[in-house]
């Protein structure tokens, strides 16, 4: 059985649904994963702010709004009368859904009932277009056997269970579909996998049933070399390794979410990356197979910021690495990069809510520099076994643009270095016109 994930962009109007309906209805076994329409997660963003700042008015603007977008969308996917009519009553009840929490105390838990909403009525959608046209297929509730624990992590081993009784109601079913994004949490609360997560649903369902091959159908023909909406003339990479693209999606490659590679390299499965409006482009395949050498791709990543903590009498003083973890610890604040010398420690952290808290308390470890608006540009490839200069290129190709911080080491297949965002264009062009030329 495979697993196909199809994104917001591939089911982001009539025509693409019916695009995508094309290409999953070839008789094969599969689990098809669907995104919400491209657009309705910013809307129900934007009506969920309204709720936080008490503006129920506003939000109920928007909300009929969505409902008359749907409209049209029913108008174009649809053409009797009668399955138009279970459309519109789908989209009013899930409208309805989200005006319930007009009177209510709007909290976490009431947003993510709200987000729910577009991988359900996107599915649905497909589901009854199926239906009006006579094509087989079953449409699964993920919320069914899509299970987080209190952190937020994956039960896998009850995502397994629940989801093999769940198929093994439909034995002669060869089409099913079912929702991204959305899963139930360890309160049986309606919770989510964050942004961009139907590519981690697709990965641990692909894991779960053991899948000879997980799909990810998004606008574009697999990973490129370099981001194409900067650097002119990139192209696909036709194979990568599960570390080399683990690299990339963190790093900032918009194609793949970054946790979307770990359920498929567990079970060793393969991930390919494809495009919807050019089916027979070849794409990227991710898998443990690693191929040749040197630099493959580069990505950027915006919205870091840097700190550096000086202390030259508690540096090299036994614990004080560790005290200063303890402080992101306690904010619950992940590092990106981290380089040290024998007087400071910079690192790199792209989450800011609890930054004054941090700074007060790093300074009583020694004193505190704070840069905003920093990038990190990764550079991924199989280099450092290879032991072939590919670091003395890449900083040749950076010698124009100020470098904050460079971290190389802690993988053999990532290069990274940190310079202000205003400089990110000037070096991608750069590296690309160097190590690709």
């Amino acid at each position: 059985m495979k697993v196909l994930k199809f994104g917001g962009t591939s089911v982001g109007s009539p025509e693409r649904m019916k695009n995508v309906s094309k290409l999953i209805t070839d008789g094969n076994k599969q689990i098809v994963v669907l995104s919400a329409m491209s657009g309705t997660t910013n809307n129900l963003v934007e009506i969920s702010d309204y709720y936080k700042k008490g503006n129920a008015d506003g939000a109920s603007n928007l909300i009929g709004a969505l409902e008359k977008k749907y409209a049209g969308v029913i108008e174009g996917l649809l053409e009797t009368d009668t399955y138009r009519k279970k459309a519109t009553e789908i989209i009013a009840r899930e409208c309805d859904v989200i005006r319930s929490f007009a009177n209510k105390q709007f909290n976490v838990q009431a947003e993510k009932m709200i987000l729910a909403r577009g991988e359900i009525m996107s599915t649905n959608l497909v589901q009854l277009y199926h239906d009006e046209n006579n094509i087989q297929s079953v449409l699964l509730n993920s919320l069914d056997f899509m299970f987080v624990d209190a952190d937020g992590e994956p039960v896998m081993q009850l995502i397994e269970e629940q989801l093999q009784k769940v198929l093994s109601k439909y034995p002669d079913t060869t089409l099913f579909i079912t929702q991204g994004f959305i899963c139930t949490n360890n309160k049986s609360e309606v919770d989510n996998l964050k942004r961009g997560g139907s590519d981690y649903s697709a990965s641990l369902i692909g894991a779960a049933i053991n899948a000879e091959v997980v799909e990810i159908w998004t606008d574009i023909d697999g990973i490129h070399n370099n981001d194409p909406r900067i650097v002119k003339n990139t192209h696909p990479i036709a194979e990568m390794s599960f570390d080399e693209a683990a690299e990339l999606a963190y790093f900032g490659a918009k194609i793949l979410h970054p946790s979307t590679v770990l359920p498929a390299k567990v079970k060793n499965i393969p991930v390919l990356l494809k495009n919807t409006m050019e089916p027979q482009a070849k794409g990227t395949t991710i898998s443990n197979r690693t191929t040749g050498t040197g630099v493959k791709a580069i990505a950027a990543k915006d919205g870091l910021t840097a700190i550096k903590i000086k202390s030259g009498r508690m540096l090299l003083a036994y614990g004080f690495l560790c005290r200063v973890f303890e402080v992101f610890e306690k904010y619950k604040t992940p590092i990106d990069l981290i380089t040290t010398s024998e007087v400071a420690i910079s690192l790199t952290i792209d989450k800011i809510d609890y930054l004054a808290q941090i700074v007060d308390e790093l300074k009583t470890l020694g004193t505190v520099e704070v840069d905003k608006d920093q990038t990190i540009i990764c550079i991924v490839g199989n280099m450092i076994a290879e032991e072939q200069g590919h670091a003395a290129e890449v900083l040749n190709s950076l010698k124009e643009i100020p470098v904050r911080m460079i971290c190389y080491g802690g993988s053999e297949h990532n290069i990274s270095v940190l310079i202000d965002t205003k400089n990110k264009e000037k070096a991608l062009v750069a590296l690309n016109d160097n190590l690709f030329a």
